[in-house]
């Protein structure tokens, strides 16, 4: 019962992966822009090392479900999470939670992107990323599993700068702090043309 179940999770994986693995497939480093409403922040992904994740991700950006999505969770010297709420922070839709690629050899250095999984478990990242904003070596795998970094901001990191000085607090609707006060939007993510 157990092989089938596994069996199960590789089959629904595949199925996330497929429209992420077919854009750009011979582009090993593709770009996404993250167009915010505090300035742009381009990323280049690295699916040599952390393909599941890259792909899985290309799949959010390809059907648009970042767009209009907000960064909340700010902390100036830890984080900068998004990718899980709307506008009004309700939970967008996720796809399939995907396999942690956290051994890759790619590291939570500042401004690294990484997948954010759930307390639950190291196998439950879907739909949230974050980009550190410092050197977070407590974020890479040791004993336990860390967080799959799969790729780095390589434009944008004025507006990321921005973005870190915006005050937080208490989001009554989440129920968690350090939540941006002036809401930081995704109006879009676009992949880039290959170079």
């Amino acid at each position: 019962m157990k092989h089938l179940f596994v069996l199960f999770c590789l089959l629904s994986s595949s199925l996330v992966f497929a429209a992420g693995e077919h854009l750009q497939k011979d582009n090993l480093f593709p770009r996404v822009k993250l167009v915010t409403t505090e300035g742009d922040i381009v990323i280049e992904l690295d699916r040599m090392k952390a393909a599941l994740t890259v792909n899985n991700f290309l799949t959010y950006v390809d059907k648009k479900m970042y767009d209009g999505t907000v960064f909340h969770r700010l902390e100036p010297e830890f984080v900068l999470q998004g990718g899980g709420y709307d506008r009004e922070y309700a939970a967008i839709k996720n796809l399939a939670e995907i396999p942690n690629e956290s051994g890759n050899g790619l590291k939570n250095i500042q401004y690294s992107v990484a997948m954010a999984h759930q307390e639950k478990g190291p196998h439950t990242a879907s739909n949230q990323f974050f980009i550190n904003l410092n050197e977070n070596t407590s974020l890479n795998p040791g004993k336990n599993w860390g967080y799959a970094v799969f790729g780095n901001v390589v434009e944008g990191i004025e507006t990321i700068e921005k973005i870190r000085k915006i005050e937080t607090g208490l989001n009554e609707k989440l129920g968690w702090e350090n939540v941006p006060k002036k809401p930081v939007v995704i109006a879009r993510a676009i992949l880039l043309p290959a170079k």
